[in-house]
C-alpha cells in the first residue's frame, strides 16, 4: 500500500489569515442566484411529472398503497418547491434515515452563524453548497417518508457494518460491496420502508443519457481494446494514451443533468477525435505529474499494491469514461487495483449510485456490439476478482466540506489515506474541496484544501461554478475579457494535482 497522507487541521486557516465568505444565492444574476431561482425548481417539477407518469407502476406494484404514497412524495415536493420559491426558513429533516441527526446538527450549525435578529436559515441568504445539498436530501425525504429505525450508533469502535445501509436502497447485483461508517450507523430492530422508497427518480435521465451515446462510448471501447495487451506497449506510448484516457475523462465531465435542468446532455460525437482541439481549453494541466506519480510506483518494488481511488461524479456517458481509464490503468499496469466511491441515494440529477455503477456494466456486457460487450464482461471479472471496488457512504451525500471529514467520518479519511492517488471528478467535488468559498482565482490550490490531504490528490473537473483556484496572475482577467462566463459553461477544464511526487 502507499504511504498515508500528511496529518493538519482542517480548522486551521489557510495561511493563518481568514478564510474567504462562502457562496451564497443573494448576488443578483450570480451562477448561484440563477441556480436558486431557476434551476432547482425546474429540477423538482421534473421530479413531481416523474412521480405522476409512474403512478400506474406504483399502482401494479404496492396497489393502493403504492398511489397513496405517490401523492404524499408529490405533496411534499410541491411545500418543498414552495418553500424555495418564497425564501421560506429551510426546516429540519423529520425522517429517520442514518445521516437524518448530523444534517440537522449542521442547520443549528448554519443558525449559530447567524447574528442575533437575523432569524431563521433561509433558502436565499444562506451558503448555496448547503441548501442546494439539502434540497436534495429534502427530495429523498420525501421519497423515503419517514422510516422508523431504533437504537442510534455513533462513535463505536471497529469495522464497518453490512446491512444498515437500506434506507438508501443497496444493490447487490455484482456482488458489489456498499458500507457506512459506524459513526453514520443505525442498527434497526423493526423498519417500515413505504412502497416507493426505493425508486429513484432521476433514473430514466441517467439511463437516457448512456444509451444516447452509444455511438461515442463504442468509439471508447473499440479503442481501448485495439491497445491490448496494453503492458506491451512502449513506455512512451503508454504515456501518450494515458494522458488521452484523461482528457477524455475530463470532457465526460462535461454530461452533467443538474447543469442541464435534467435535460439531456448526451456524448453524441466521437470525443477521441476532439481532443487536439480541446487542449486549448484546458487551464490547468497537471497530468505530468499523474505520469510521473503512477510510472514511478509501477518501477518501485517495495509498491506491490498500487490503488487508485475515483471519487465519482456523473452516471452515464462520463461513468464510461471513466471506466475505460480505470481499465486502462490495471491494463497498463500503472494500478493494480481501483476503488469507485459514489452516492448512497440519487443525487444531483446524474450522480451515480450503486444502482447505476451495476446497472452500466450490465448493459454494457450484453450490448449487441462486440466492443461494448467485451468491456462489459471484463469490467464485471475486475469487480468479481477485487481488481475494482466500488463504495459508497453517506459522508458524500453531507453538506460538509471535505476538510471536515477526519472529524465527521474519520473511517472514509483513513480509507482514502490506503490509495496512491485519489482523482475527484466533478464540479460538487471540487465545490467541497474548496469549501465552495470565494477564494482568490490565484489562491494556492494546496492551502484552499484547508488541511485536506489523506493522499496525493487531483481535481479533474469543467468548469460549471463560479470557484476557481491556482491560476496564474491574470490569467482569469484574460478569461473573463474573452469569455465573461468562462467559469460556468464547462468549456474549460481543470487537472489540479497536490501531493508529493
Amino acid at each position: 500500500m502507499c504511504s498515508r497522507g500528511e496529518e493538519t487541521s482542517p480548522q486551521r486557516s489557510a495561511r493563518g489569515g481568514r478564510r474567504p465568505g462562502p457562496l451564497v444565492y443573494r448576488v443578483f444574476r450570480s451562477f448561484a442566484y440563477l441556480t436558486i431561482k431557476d434551476r432547482t425548481p425546474q429540477i423538482l417539477t421534473k421530479v413531481i411529472d416523474t412521480l405522476h407518469r409512474h403512478k400506474s407502476e406504483f399502482f401494479e406494484k404496492h396497489g393502493e398503497e403504492g398511489v397513496e404514497a405517490e401523492k404524499k412524495a408529490i405533496s411534499l415536493l410541491s411545500k418543498l418547491r414552495n418553500e424555495l420559491q418564497t425564501d421560506k426558513p429551510i426546516i429540519p429533516l423529520v425522517d429517520k434515515c442514518v445521516d437524518t441527526d448530523i444534517w440537522n446538527q449542521y442547520l443549528e450549525y448554519q443558525r449559530s452563524l447567524l447574528n442575533e435578529g437575523d432569524g431563521e436559515p433561509r433558502w436565499f441568504f444562506s451558503p448555496w453548497l448547503f441548501v442546494e445539498c439539502y434540497m436534495y436530501r429534502r427530495i429523498h425525504e420525501a421519497i423515503m417518508q419517514r422510516q422508523v429505525y431504533s437504537q442510534q450508533i455513533t462513535g463505536s469502535e471497529g469495522g464497518s457494518q453490512r446491512g444498515a445501509a437500506k434506507c438508501f436502497g443497496n444493490d447487490s447485483t455484482l456482488g458489489v460491496e456498499v458500507w457506512l461508517p459506524n459513526s453514520l450507523l443505525v442498527r434497526r430492530s423493526s423498519s417500515t420502508c413505504p412502497p416507493i422508497h426505493d425508486f429513484d427518480v432521476f433514473k430514466e435521465s441517467k439511463d437516457e443519457n448512456f444509451f444516447e451515446s452509444q455511438d461515442s462510448i463504442e468509439a471508447l471501447c473499440r479503442h481501448l481494446l485495439q491497445l491490448k495487451p496494453v503492458k506491451d506497449l512502449g513506455e512512451n506510448q503508454i504515456q501518450d494514451e494515458f494522458f488521452k484516457f484523461l482528457q477524455i475523462s475530463l470532457w465526460g465531465n462535461k454530461c452533467d443533468l443538474s447543469l442541464s435542468g435534467g435535460e439531456s446532455s448526451s456524448q453524441k460525437d466521437n470525443i477521441i477525435n476532439c481532443l487536439q482541439d480541446l487542449k486549448p481549453f484546458i487551464l490547468i494541466n497537471d497530468t505530468e505529474s499523474l505520469w510521473a506519480l503512477l510510472s514511478k510506483l509501477k518501477k518501485t518494488a517495495e509498491t506491490p499494491v498500487v490503488r487508485v481511488d475515483i471519487v465519482l461524479d456523473n452516471s452515464g456517458f462520463e461513468l464510461i469514461t471513466d471506466l475505460v481509464f480505470a481499465d486502462f490503468l490495471l491494463s497498463s499496469e500503472l494500478a493494480t487495483e481501483i476503488h469507485f466511491h459514489g452516492k448512497t441515494i440519487p443525487w444531483f440529477v446524474s450522480d451515480v449510485t450503486v444502482r447505476d455503477f451495476n446497472w452500466i456494466v450490465e448493459h454494457m456486457k450484453s450490448s449487441n456490439l462486440e466492443s461494448m460487450s467485451t468491456c462489459g464482461i471484463n469490467w464485471e471479472t475486475y469487480v468479481r476478482m477485487g481488481k475494482w471496488v466500488y463504495h459508497d457512504h453517506a459522508f458524500w451525500t453531507l453538506p460538509h466540506p471535505y476538510c471536515m471529514m477526519p472529524q465527521v467520518a474519520p473511517d472514509l479519511y483513513a480509507e482514502l489515506q490506503k490509495a496512491c492517488l485519489v482523482l475527484f471528478k466533478g464540479d460538487l467535488n471540487y465545490r467541497k474541496l474548496m469549501g465552495d468559498r470565494k477564494w482568490k482565482f490565484t489562491f494556492p490550490f494546496h492551502q484552499a484544501l484547508s488541511g485536506f490531504h489523506p493522499a496525493p490528490l487531483c481535481s479533474i473537473r469543467t468548469l460549471k461554478c463560479e470557484l476557481q483556484v491556482g491560476l496564474q496572475p491574470g490569467q482569469a482577467e484574460q478569461l473573463t475579457a474573452s469569455d465573461p462566463h468562462w467559469l460556468t459553461t464547462g468549456k474549460y477544464g481543470i487537472f489540479q494535482f497536490d501531493g508529493p511526487l
